[in-house]
């Protein structure tokens, strides 16, 4: 029995455009190159900014994948951004790998320099000139550090520069859909790259938690409450969990979702073998 039975055939098949070519999400750090192993074939990968290395080294891990024949999506950090003379030399780099995407965030350390949130950020990028398809992020369940309010504002301010955003992880259905009704009746148009926890097992996520450093480890742990949660239960996580609870939203046009974003721990493997088993079961039906 599967968790997806009864749902409507439409349904069923945009929940499969949805899982067809997610975005991976991996993070800087040693062993990432032996999980991208397990990626499918010319994968869409987000390569996450970690405060743990450089600028440079996230551009470094997506150069080695391009070279292997994925549609790599580097984080440009403002935070980890000096001035505009570095914002050139990452943004020249970019071009020099063939990316075509990029995904636009403030960060989480103090500033390097000028730059202190995403939009000062964009709006620098758009000065210098790119060619490049960037996507932003949102926060349905709110911000630990930020006002809903200054989050509205912001991504309003962000949508002319954007092609996308992109949910933080998020494990309550409602939450979303209640969120995301909300920015579409304010004017917000981006399409919703949905934010989804990968197939993580707790004691893999602990040792990566510990290995990003105590610091962003409590960043991590403050943004993704529902994520602690969610593993100490019994039993742990299911992924499917959100997307049949999100089913009929998924299915509805006029909400705009285009995809998902997975957020994988770096555990490639076990998240591709449990996309792969939803994706057979949504065909079974």
């Amino acid at each position: 029995m599967s968790a997806f039975d009864g749902l409507a055939p439409q349904t069923r098949q945009k929940m499969r455009e949805v899982l067809a070519d997610p975005i991976f999400e991996l993070i800087p750090m040693s062993g990432v190159v032996d999980q991208a192993a397990h990626l499918p074939a010319g994968a869409r990968v987000s390569v996450t900014a970690s405060p743990q290395k450089t600028l440079e080294d996230s551009l470094d891990l997506a150069a080695e994948l391009a070279d292997r024949g994925h549609r790599v999506i580097p984080h440009l950090s403002a935070r980890m951004t000096r001035d505009m003379g570095h914002l050139e030399s990452l943004l020249a780099r970019m071009s020099e790998i063939g990316i075509r995407q990029a995904f636009v965030v403030g960060g989480d350390p103090d500033p390097v320099g000028e730059f202190s949130d995403g939009l000062s950020l964009l709006e620098a990028m758009e000065r210098i000139g790119h060619d490049l398809e960037v996507g932003v992020p949102c926060y349905p369940e709110g911000h630990p550090r930020i006002p809903d309010a200054q989050l509205d504002a912001a991504l309003a301010s962000k949508q002319r520069h954007a092609a996308w955003m992109t949910s933080q992880m998020c494990f309550d259905p409602g939450a979303v859909t209640g969120w995301l009704r909300r920015q579409r009746e304010n004017g917000i148009v981006l399409p919703l790259v949905l934010g989804l926890p990968g197939a993580a097992e707790r004691t893999k996520l602990l040792r990566i938690s510990a290995r990003i450093g105590v610091g962003q480890s409590l960043s991590f742990l403050r943004k993704n409450l529902g994520l602690v949660g969610a593993f100490v239960r019994p039993g742990g996580y299911d992924p499917a969990e959100l997307l049949v609870g999100l089913a009929d939203d998924i299915a509805d046009p006029g909400l705009g979702f285009a995809g998902c974003h997975i957020y994988t721990f770096n555990q490639v493997d076990a998240t591709e073998e449990w996309r792969r088993r939803v994706l057979a079961s949504l065909e079974d039906g």
